[in-house]
């Protein structure tokens, strides 16, 4: 029995020795298949920082689609298959999403279906109107502005936010604001609404209770100063010139009204048949304030009029420079001195309208 156990251990010495050396190569085999697939999860896999943006439904082919249009990946195949692995297909979500030098795929497949987007800076500034407004916030958010508009324009908005459709301009102040790509329209309103109030704080809302005025009033008069000179130091001037007028019952006759209640900004030069205007907006026919702003005004004009310079000027007229200043006057004497120099500056130049 021993001897024949011992034969055939010299029988089939080849055959155990290929058997360790298939056992060997298999280990290593192995050993670099998990290899490989470590580096698939945690290698770093972008060759260069961009953002994708990733609409509503997307497909997982429609989210390779955007990847491969900026190629920044280093390693499709192992994004793809970390991303399988990890089901992300079956949760994609929508969003603005960055991808950064030195992720490596299994970051980049936590952050796509946790839905980790990188905010957006939305700025708005110089605008008129609500399909102004609408137009330039649905460059940076997933709604058009079709969409935007018709949320905007809904009396049912403004009447939950305390508005009506003259006054709902005052609730969007302008400035640069952090969203989501995936921001709705309600949710847009929304956070307008807290910025408004955050604006109002304690301290500006004495400052507009000791002129008389509410925060829209205050944000209608700042439209008409920020639409009356481009000079940030003259901004408390005007406002101030405007409240002495609004304390002694004039008109305001302030021209960029006319201009906005005949929809022509284009006027150089207001002339008596445009002031012939019936509309709310018309402060040479209609005493007091319009009733809302006619354009966003800025927090620095919004801040000129709750800071505004304490002068007893009642009018002003643009320089014969054309510098963008102003000469300003107490008495009407001084200011029919001022328009003359104006006027023959305007004739000079050949400015007729």
């Amino acid at each position: 029995m021993e001897l024949n156990t011992r034969n055939s251990i010299m029988l089939f010495p080849k055959l155990n020795k290929l058997i360790i050396v298939i056992f060997a190569i298999a280990f290593i085999l192995v050993g670099l298949y998990g290899y490989r697939l470590f580096n698939y999860v945690f290698e770093e896999n972008v060759k260069k920082p961009g953002s994708i943006t990733i609409p509503y439904e997307a497909s997982f082919e429609q989210v390779l689609d955007s990847i491969r249009k900026l190629d920044i990946l280093e390693n499709e195949k192992a994004f793809k298959w970390v991303a399988r692995k990890k089901d992300y297909p079956s949760f994609i979500k929508p969003g603005k999403y960055v991808f950064d030098t030195g992720m490596n795929s299994n970051e980049l497949v936590n952050m796509l279906k946790a839905g980790n987007q990188k905010p957006i800076t939305i700025t708005f500034n110089n605008l008129r109107f609500m399909e102004d407004l609408a137009g330039k916030v649905s460059k940076y958010i997933e709604p058009d502005s079709a969409e935007l508009i018709a949320y905007l324009d809904s009396q049912a908005i403004m009447n939950q936010y305390n508005f009506d459709k003259p006054s709902f301009h005052a609730m969007f102040i302008p400035n640069s604001y952090e969203m989501y790509w995936t921001t709705t329209p309600e949710q847009f309103v929304s956070r307008m609404q807290a910025e408004y109030d955050r604006f109002w704080n304690t301290k500006r809302l004495a400052k507009a209770d000791s002129l008389n005025l509410t925060p829209v009033q205050v944000i209608t008069l700042a439209s008409i100063v920020q639409e009356e000179t481009i000079k940030p130091d003259e901004k408390p001037i005007v406002a101030g010139l405007y409240l002495n007028r609004i304390r002694k019952g004039m008109l305001l006759q302030a021209d960029p009204t006319v201009k906005f209640a005949l929809g022509d900004f284009g006027i150089q030069r207001v002339l008596t048949k445009h002031l012939q205007i019936d509309s709310p907006y018309n402060t040479y026919k209609y005493a007091g304030l319009p009733p809302g702003p006619i354009n966003f005004p800025e927090m620095s004009s919004i801040d000129a009029v709750l800071n505004a310079d304490n002068n007893k000027y009642l009018y002003m007229c643009a320089k014969e420079d054309f510098s963008g200043y102003h000469n300003f006057a107490r008495t009407l004497r001084q200011h029919n001195a001022n328009a003359e120099r104006y006027r023959q500056a305007l004739n000079e130049s050949k400015i007729y309208k």
